[in-house]
């Protein structure tokens, strides 16, 4: 990802600075590790540089520490800065919306290279997310064994080879299905997104943003 990173910045004719050299850069983009987050919540919010954040596997005290760098720098945070994953979350939202927890039962398949390290993937869990929010209600994770419960989501990981990312939707009421498919071809698409998300967060005012308010989706 840094790799890709660097070359869609070069591509746009701007700068890449020297790591850790933040003072008086436009913004930081963070695809590292979740062990970096102290580090690097102490030196952005102090340098008052955006932050753009990649890193997925966070501790809820972790998320929190970013949470509170929020209140002073704008940080934009994505499990996938990819546009059409940005709309997956927000066509999950609205379809969990619309079809009952008691009659459609939800299930996240996702597939990803050997390599991975985090499961369930961090997209899958913000897909659990969207259909939570569409429900108006907590996301409750389906256990691995027993009767499945009313409002349960369900999570299956498969890691294997070198398959960039697939994430599957799946509502399964008794009388039909309902599957909506995101499959990644190319980590580029992720640089991508992550260099629009700093290009617009030059500016911002602090708070916590994501991909949905890149692309101008933010629901009121």
């Amino acid at each position: 990802m840094g790799r890709l990173v660097t070359e869609e910045i070069l591509a746009r004719g701007d700068h890449v600075a020297e790591p850790g050299a933040w003072d008086g850069a436009d913004a930081v983009i963070d695809f590292t590790h979740p062990d970096r987050i102290e580090p690097h919540v102490s030196l952005l919010a102090e340098a008052g540089v955006p932050w753009v954040l990649g890193t997925t596997g966070l501790s809820s005290a972790r998320q929190s520490l970013v949470e509170a760098a929020a209140t002073r720098i704008p940080i934009v945070q994505a499990a996938n800065f990819s546009a059409g994953v940005t709309l997956v979350l927000d066509i999950a939202r609205r379809l969990a919306a619309m079809l009952p927890p008691e009659v459609y039962d939800a299930e996240i398949l996702e597939t990803h290279h050997r390599q991975k390290i985090d499961s369930p993937s961090g997209t899958a869990l913000a897909i659990g997310q969207a259909v939570a929010a569409g429900r108006g209600a907590p996301m409750v994770v389906r256990a691995p064994q027993g009767a499945r419960q009313d409002g349960e989501i369900g999570f299956a990981s498969v890691r294997a080879g070198q398959v960039v990312g697939e994430h599957t939707l799946l509502f399964a009421g008794a009388a039909e299905q309902i599957c909506l498919t995101h499959k990644a071809l190319d980590r580029r698409m992720f640089a991508q997104g992550a260099v629009r998300a700093a290009a617009w967060a030059v500016g911002k005012p602090p708070g916590l943003y994501d991909m949905t308010d890149v692309l101008g989706l933010r629901h009121a």
